[in-house]
């Protein structure tokens, strides 16, 4: 499969509907256009729960309190681990974060980023893509590395930046 660009800023994002395990312990179908009707969604996607780089991602987003204290833009992962891996790892790393379950990759799919590792194995590319409650795609970013995604973490920080520059407010430093 050939490397993707992901869908382009200014893009619509497709509409879905999948498995969501919640922070406090809910698992449910939820359309994704029903959270993006509350707020623009920071959609980020990942290989699977508890590889080493996704705790370090995850982690890095939990440490950045801005994520969690702001109310102006939900933040959400989704990977292809199912929901019995989501509920552990939201325990594991006390997240405040819901995860979606793309265990087939159609997601991933429809936002470009499925690829297969060495040829072999399906997953997801690591990504974000700040989309607003009409669907677009507002700001995106790629991990860079195909091969060991161990070596991409999202930039909790341009991608702050990023948020506040596309939806307003005024801009804190990271750290």
């Amino acid at each position: 499969m050939s490397q993707s660009d992901g869908l382009a800023v200014g893009e619509k994002a497709p509409d879905f509907e999948a498995t969501f395990v919640t922070p406090d312990g809910d698992t449910a179908q939820m359309r994704f256009s029903r959270l993006l009707a509350e707020r623009p969604i920071l959609l980020n996607f990942y290989t699977m729960d508890f590889s080493p780089d996704c705790v370090s991602e995850w982690c890095s987003f939990r440490d950045f309190e801005w994520f969690t204290s702001n109310d102006d833009v939900g933040v959400v992962g989704i990977s292809k681990s199912g929901p019995t891996m989501h509920r552990r790892f939201i325990d594991s790393l006390n997240l405040k974060y819901p995860l979606y379950a793309d265990t087939d990759l159609k997601i991933s799919e429809a936002f470009e980023v499925d690829y297969r590792a060495m040829g072999l194995f399906r997953r997801a590319r690591r990504s974000c893509f700040l989309i607003d409650t009409d669907r677009t795609v507002r700001y995106k970013w790629l991990g860079d590395h195909w091969l060991d995604p161990t070596r991409d973490t999202p930039p909790v920080d341009e991608i702050h930046q990023a948020i506040v520059r596309e939806l307003g407010g005024e801009a804190e430093p990271a750290f």
